[in-house]
C-alpha cells in the first residue's frame, strides 16, 4: 500500500528585532543607506519592502542611522493618505553611501547569516522528503519505461543521495532526470543572499529558482493571513540545476564579481534543497574522476568547502540530490573508490521491441502520422537486423519526424511506407567511409 507522504517545510520566521538579525550593525546600516541612495525610497513602508525587513525592524535601523546623522526626517506628508514620515540621506549619509558602494555594490535585501541559513536548510532538507511510487510514476507518465525501473529509482530518490544513471545514448536518461525533478512537489525557502565574515553571497537566481506567487496582505485588513515568513527568503519550487558538457570545476567555486565586489553562490549551492543533474558525464573538459574527486567530501559528509578571495575557507551545507547521467560504462570513467561514493547505480537500457512499438505508436498518434502495418514490418524485419535489433527511445521520434518532413516537402498527406522508412533510416545513421580530400 502506498502512503502519500509530503514534507511539511517549516517557513523561516520573520525577525522581530534588529538584534535578532545577527548581522554586523555597520553592514546593516550601510545596506540601508546604499538602498535608499540607489532606489530613492523615503518612507518606512517602501524602505521595508526594499531591504525585506518588517517595518518595525526597519524603523529601528532608520533610527540608528538618524542617530549617526546619516538620515534626517523630512516631516509627515499631510496631503497623503498614509501620513508616513519621510526620510532622506544627509550630506554625510550620501558620502557614506558612496563610500560603502565603493567597497561593495550590494544593496537591497538584507542577507541571512550563514548559520541561520543552515538552520533553514535542515527544516527543508531534500533527505527528509518521501517520494511515493504514485508520485514518481505520475511525473514520468509520458515515458514508456521498463517495469522494474521505478522500483529502482524510488528508493534512490527518497534517500536524497547521489544517483548514477548509465547506458547507451538516446534512451531517456535526461527525461528520467527531469521526471525525478518534477516528482518533488513541495516548496522551499531560498535566501536572496547569505552573509559570511562580512561578505555577501547572492543565492537566489531566477534562472535556477522558480518563485511561487504569494498572497499579498491587504495593509488595511484587521487580520493578516498572508505572508508570515522572513521575506529575505523567496518561496520556490525545489530547484533544479542542469549542466552538461559545459560543466567545469570553476563553476563549483564561489564566483567573485570584481566590479560589484560581491560573491555569487556556485551551482551546487543554488541547487540546495533540490536536484543537481550532471548530464553527459564524460563530455566535460575535466575528466569525470576529477569531478567526483571534487565532490567526495560533499557527497559523503553533506557539507562543502568554499573559499573567499582572501583564501579563508568555510563550510556550507551540501543538501542536494546529485544525478549523474552518462553514456559510458562506469568502470570506464571512474575508479572503484569513486564509484563507492555514488550511492545508487542504475542502468538505463534501450527498450524491448514491445516497448519500442508502444513508443512508436504514441509518437505517431501525437504527430498525427497514421500507422501502417507493412511499413512497421519492413522496419522491424529489414532495417533493425542491420543494427542487431538495438532499439533506442529516441528512434521513433527521429524516424517519424523524418517522414513528416519528407511528406511536407513532397506535398503529400502524412503517410508511412517502406520507402519513406528507408529514407528516414538513411538519415539516422551515417555509414563509415573514407572521405577523399
Amino acid at each position: 500500500m502506498n502512503m502519500q507522504v509530503s514534507s511539511a517545510v517549516v517557513a523561516p520566521p520573520p525577525p522581530r528585532t534588529l538584534e535578532e538579525l545577527d548581522l554586523p550593525m555597520v553592514m546593516m546600516r550601510d545596506i540601508l543607506i546604499k538602498t535608499m541612495f540607489r532606489k530613492s525610497v523615503d518612507k518606512i513602508s517602501r524602505i521595508s519592502d526594499a531591504v525585506r525587513l518588517p517595518p518595525n525592524v526597519t524603523q529601528e535601523l532608520v533610527d540608528l542611522a538618524r542617530e549617526q546623522m546619516l538620515l534626517e526626517a523630512t516631516g509627515t506628508m499631510k496631503a497623503t493618505a498614509d501620513r508616513e514620515m519621510g526620510y532622506q540621506l544627509t550630506d554625510n549619509g550620501k558620502a557614506r553611501a558612496l563610500d560603502a558602494l565603493a567597497q561593495s555594490e550590494y544593496f537591497g535585501a538584507m542577507p541571512v547569516p550563514l548559520h541561520v541559513y543552515q538552520q533553514q536548510i535542515k527544516r527543508q532538507s531534500i533527505r527528509d522528503i518521501t517520494i511515493t511510487r504514485d508520485q514518481l510514476t505520475s511525473s514520468m507518465g509520458h515515458l514508456v519505461l521498463p517495469d522494474d525501473l521505478i522500483s529502482n529509482l524510488g528508493p534512490a530518490v527518497s534517500s536524497g543521495r547521489s544517483i548514477l544513471m548509465y547506458g547507451p545514448p538516446g534512451n531517456g536518461k535526461s527525461s528520467i532526470s527531469n521526471g525525478i525533478r518534477d516528482a518533488l512537489g513541495d516548496k522551499i525557502y531560498v535566501p536572496r543572499a547569505v552573509e559570511y565574515s562580512g561578505q555577501v553571497i547572492t543565492v537566489y537566481d531566477p534562472i535556477v529558482h522558480t518563485a511561487v506567487e504569494e498572497q499579498v496582505d491587504d495593509p488595511t485588513a484587521l487580520r493578516r493571513s498572508g505572508n508570515r515568513f522572513d521575506s529575505r527568503y523567496i518561496r520556490c519550487e525545489r530547484p533544479t540545476v542542469i549542466t552538461g558538457g559545459e560543466l567545469s570545476l570553476s563553476m563549483l567555486d564561489l564566483n567573485f564579481n570584481a566590479v560589484a565586489r560581491t560573491y555569487q553562490a556556485p551551482l551546487q549551492m543554488k541547487a540546495t534543497g533540490g536536484v543537481f543533474i550532471v548530464d553527459d558525464l564524460g563530455r566535460q573538459a575535466e575528466p569525470p574522476q576529477a569531478l567526483i574527486n571534487r565532490w567526495i567530501v560533499p557527497l559523503e559528509e553533506g557539507k562543502d568547502i568554499l573559499s573567499l578571495q582572501s583564501g579563508e575557507k568555510f563550510e556550507v551545507p551540501f543538501d542536494t540530490l546529485v544525478i549523474f547521467s552518462t553514456n559510458f560504462h562506469p568502470n570506464e570513467i571512474f575508479d572503484q573508490a569513486a564509484l563507492r561514493r555514488i550511492f545508487f547505480k542504475i542502468k538505463i537500457d534501450g527498450p524491448s521491441q514491445e516497448n519500442f512499438l508502444k513508443i512508436f505508436a504514441l509518437v505517431a498518434r501525437k504527430r498525427k502520422m497514421p500507422l501502417d502495418e507493412g511499413a512497421l514490418v519492413h522496419l522491424l524485419k529489414k532495417k533493425y537486423p542491420e543494427i542487431n535489433n538495438t532499439f533506442a527511445n529516441y528512434q521513433p521520434v527521429f524516424l517519424i519526424d523524418q517522414m513528416i518532413s519528407i511528406c511536407e516537402f513532397e506535398g503529400i498527406p502524412y503517410q508511412m511506407t517502406p520507402e519513406l522508412i528507408d529514407r528516414a533510416w538513411g538519415n539516422m545513421f551515417v555509414k563509415h567511409e573514407e572521405i577523399t580530400k
